[in-house]
């Protein structure tokens, strides 16, 4: 029997990881506010989830602020230092991306950022479709021996991307081409189908739409793990 196809489940806290891995997910990445497309979670969550799943499952994307991915030399430096802060923790990868402002790959950037991961997996994520063009962006990572590339193709959906990722999978050699974007499981045997080796989602529901918001505290609710879409996820990864 030909082992199951990895499924990486979003989550924001220790509840998510644990709920997320009890319904069959491979791996996680661990993120603060993904409805701004994730940022870097606090070292205390981190520690935390840690203790509460296998530290080699988790990658921890590393992203300053949103608004893009064309950094200065003082994020580009934040971003090194919560990279080793996380590695010296036990987090299995980390998960970064950065653009020059032409919109190309960043290399001296990923270079200094992969060296300060060390031995811990390196993830680009989907700064890739961000680019001017994701196509050689892809190229560069590739020549570049990241360890893997979260991408949608390019595409708003990753469903709407199959045939970049098809391409993508056909020149990837060592580099685990992983579906993400607006992935539903109804969409995974399709984005299998096209070569990709993972697929990426967040699996969010949504909670706590009772307890007092108002001015100051955001919209009503909060973000969290839903373990039945977690388990058609991996379902359809079969």
């Amino acid at each position: 029997m030909s082992a199951p196809r990895p499924v990486e489940i979003a989550v924001q806290d220790p509840a998510g990881a644990r709920s997320a891995m009890a319904a069959g997910a491979a791996r996680l990445e661990l993120c603060q506010a993904l409805d701004v497309g994730g940022l870097t979670p606090s070292l205390a969550t981190l520690e935390a989830v840690l203790a509460a799943v296998d530290p080699g499952a988790v990658n921890v994307l590393v992203r300053p602020r949103g608004g893009g991915f064309v950094y200065d030399a003082e994020e580009v430096a934040l971003v090194a230092a919560d990279i080793r802060a996380c590695v010296e923790r036990g987090a299995g990868g980390v998960v970064v991306g950065a653009l020059t402002s032409e919109g190309g790959l960043d290399v001296d950037t990923l270079r200094r950022w992969r060296d300060a991961a060390g031995p811990a997996t390196l993830v680009f994520h989907r700064a890739v479709d961000a680019a001017a063009d994701p196509s050689a962006v892809f190229d560069g990572l590739v020549a570049e021996d990241v360890d893997r590339v979260l991408t949608s193709g390019g595409a708003p959906r990753s469903i709407d991307g199959l045939a970049m990722l098809a391409a993508f999978a056909e020149r990837s050699g060592a580099v685990e081409v992983m579906a993400g974007g607006g992935v539903q499981p109804a969409d995974i045997a399709a984005l299998f189908a096209a070569g990709v080796d993972a697929v990426h989602l967040s699996a969010r529901a949504r909670a706590g739409h009772d307890a007092p918001s108002g001015p100051g505290g955001g919209s009503p609710g909060h973000d969290v793990t839903d373990p039945a879409v977690v388990a058609e996820a991996v379902a359809a990864a079969g």
